[in-house]
């Protein structure tokens, strides 16, 4: 079975809230640097760092991320 569409959906989002999502896990559970991410999915380096200090700030005040919540 080709898996192939099924990967992309996960290595090349298209919608905000999932790239956000897959760009922070790759940083924080991955580990990967944020020049390489930001390349990955399409972030300016400077804007993904901002996604990534939001993201810490939501979750030390234990709010609930923006695309975690449902619409």
């Amino acid at each position: 079975m080709d898996n192939t569409r099924c990967r992309q959906f996960f290595l090349e989002p298209t919608e905000t809230y999932h790239r956000q999502y897959e760009a922070l896990r790759a940083f924080f559970v991955e580990g990967r640097r944020l020049k390489d991410i930001a390349r990955q999915f399409g972030y300016q380096e400077s804007s993904l760092r901002s996604l990534v200090c939001r993201f810490r700030n939501h979750v030390r005040t234990d709010a609930i991320p923006p695309f975690l919540c449902s619409r």
